[in-house]
């Protein structure tokens, strides 16, 4: 299974949120787990921010850290390339996605279209996930 997550649902394997345990029940059971080159920054500023917000102390947010660059080397990173970022801009444009939202929706039909494998979506956004499954992704 390939399993395709964008920032929202990468958070959700190094901190405890709501939906944290099934994201990580579907990512021990991919092959592989991808997200865009994007989602590292992304996922770096969530975690800043929730430590500020005192979900954590600084020490556990060094920890978080350490795991994800321990980890960043095993997930399938999709480069953000001039061609899918045009496609990024029809999907926004068509769905009337935000930009970061875009590039993920983007970098998973750029992989599901390359591996010509039936390819898994998670995210926290309502109308992103409805974008995905309306592209032929399968939501988690």
């Amino acid at each position: 299974m390939i399993f395709y997550l964008d920032a929202s649902s990468l958070v959700k394997l190094y901190v405890a949120e709501t939906g944290s345990d099934r994201i990580k029940r579907v990512s021990e059971q991919a092959a592989v787990i991808s997200t865009s080159k994007i989602a590292y920054a992304e996922v770096r500023a969530a975690f800043a921010r929730k430590q500020k917000e005192g979900a954590f102390p600084l020490r556990g947010l060094r920890k978080i850290v350490e795991e994800l660059n321990r980890d960043w080397e095993s997930y399938f990173a999709i480069e953000i390339t001039d061609g899918l970022i045009r496609l990024a801009g029809d999907l926004a444009e068509k769905h009337l996605l935000r930009g970061f939202d875009s590039i993920h929706l983007a970098s998973a039909i750029h992989l599901k279209d390359r591996t010509r494998s039936e390819t898994y979506f998670s995210s926290a956004d309502r109308r992103l996930n409805e974008s995905a499954e309306t592209e032929g992704l399968v939501l988690i």
